[in-house]
């Protein structure tokens, strides 16, 4: 998926930790397997390939994953959106970029863009992109869910805890062997290498986007690598987002959502959202948090 994960279980021997992890792991696989967009073969590629032509099958898990999907893009007002795969590549972060695009070039690359151009069928479990070139990526949705998958798989095998990391898309349950809870450093906002403060985190998810290392700057003005699905532009005035609630699917597209939403709107959507909470620390470095988070 593009990412590592690192998968930590609390064990009775390293012979039994080691199998639990193997087992973790050939799930996440199974999932690459369908919602990948490097794999030619997988359904999401599938669906990819026949925009504009044909309606696909896929299964029911993946079916349920893009309705989820479209649901955040609905309570987000299309910030999320898994279709922003078939953006045209009008941004360069590599600090090759002279010049703004024009207005023109920013609409032309959103042409293909919407969420509600994604037709579902519940009952054939199909799923048809209206346009030709359409296409959806599961990047900003499918690593909370491989991990959420992979944290239920260990639950069910009755691994006391543990912990998944997948590239800052982090799930866990029980508590530590010594049956301490599981604790997450977040970030000093004047230095992201330093700790400010520990959370809990218990039987819960937690995920990060930031801009740190990677963005462009115009007119003296910095603008993320995260870009709005509805304008094609670079978000702006965030530098990272941290957002908990129950799944980690939820937060990892939740965590994107907010860099496009902006502070205010974003944490004016946290607030609405019955257990979730969020760290947002804006391009001033101020920390702003939802009502729920209680520092040490």
């Amino acid at each position: 998926m593009g990412d590592s994960f690192d998968i930590s279980v609390v064990a009775d021997n390293e012979e039994i930790g080691y199998i639990n992890i193997e087992e973790a792991v050939s799930e996440i696989k199974r999932i690459e397997k369908i919602i990948s967009s490097w794999d030619e073969e997988s359904e999401v590629s599938q669906v990819n390939k026949y925009a504009g032509i044909k309606p696909v099958k896929v299964s029911v898990e993946l079916f349920k994953l893009i309705d989820r999907a479209n649901q955040i893009s609905e309570i987000t007002s299309g910030a999320f959106d898994i279709t922003f795969a078939g953006m045209d590549n009008i941004w360069k972060f590599d600090g090759s970029m002279k010049y703004r695009p024009t207005q023109e070039q920013l609409i032309k690359s959103v042409a293909k863009v919407g969420y509600r151009k994604i037709v579902l069928n519940e009952e054939q479990h199909t799923v048809f992109l209206k346009l030709k070139g359409m296409k959806i990526g599961l990047g900003a949705i499918g690593k909370g869910y491989a991990a959420d998958k992979a944290k239920a798989l260990m639950v069910e095998k009755q691994v006391r805890g543990g912990v998944i990391n997948a590239g800052g898309d982090l799930t866990t349950w029980g508590t530590k062997a010594t049956g301490e809870k599981w604790l997450i450093g977040i970030a000093n906002p004047h230095g992201k290498d330093k700790i400010f403060s520990w959370l809990p985190v218990l039987e819960s998810s937690v995920a990060t986007s930031d801009s740190y290392d990677k963005y462009i700057s115009f007119e003296g003005k910095k603008y993320s690598h995260i870009l709005d699905p509805r304008t094609g532009n670079p978000t702006a005035g965030i530098n990272s987002v941290s957002v908990f609630s129950k799944t980690a699917e939820l937060s990892d597209a939740l965590a994107t959502a907010i860099f496009v939403l902006g502070v205010d709107s974003g944490m004016a959507l946290i607030n609405q959202l019955q257990g979730t909470e969020a760290i947002i620390v804006d391009s001033s470095n101020t920390m702003h948090k939802s009502s729920g988070i209680l520092f040490n």
